[in-house]
């Protein structure tokens, strides 16, 4: 039987992302940057966001024997690579602190983490609601 993650887990899930994406945001807002960048930045965190819960949901299916293209599971990969790499190229040429930059990065990653764990805690929860109401 499946087991129902736990609420504690959820919580952390949820934490996770809100950290991740509270403080990236956060950091955007107090940035000294022009309005071109910081709009670049909250893209590349809003495409992450959509491309994490797209790969994880595409795996997930896979997994669980649900249809999944191979078009969508490799667009699904390649946005996951891409939307890191711009990330990354975007930290690389900026005029930034070091520790600016880390911050963003790791916020970055944080963010992406949770919400990989927030969508596989929703798969798991449904999966397990599921086999309970059989």
């Amino acid at each position: 039987m499946q087991q129902k993650p736990s609420a504690a887990f959820i919580a952390a899930s949820w934490i996770a992302v809100g950290t991740g994406m509270i403080g990236f945001i956060i950091g955007l807002w107090n940035a000294d940057m022009q309005l071109n960048e910081k709009g670049y930045y909250f893209t590349v965190l809003m495409f992450g966001l959509f491309a994490v819960i797209s790969l994880q949901k595409a795996v997930r299916d896979r997994l669980e024997g649900i249809p999944a293209t191979d078009t969508y599971y490799g667009l699904s990969w390649f946005s996951t690579i891409l939307s890191i790499v711009l990330l990354v190229v975007g930290l690389w040429n900026a005029t930034l602190l070091r520790s600016e930059k880390g911050f963003y990065a790791f916020s970055y990653i944080l963010a992406l983490f949770g919400a990989i764990t927030v969508q596989k805690n929703t798969r798991d929860n449904q999966l397990h609601e599921n086999l309970v109401n059989k």
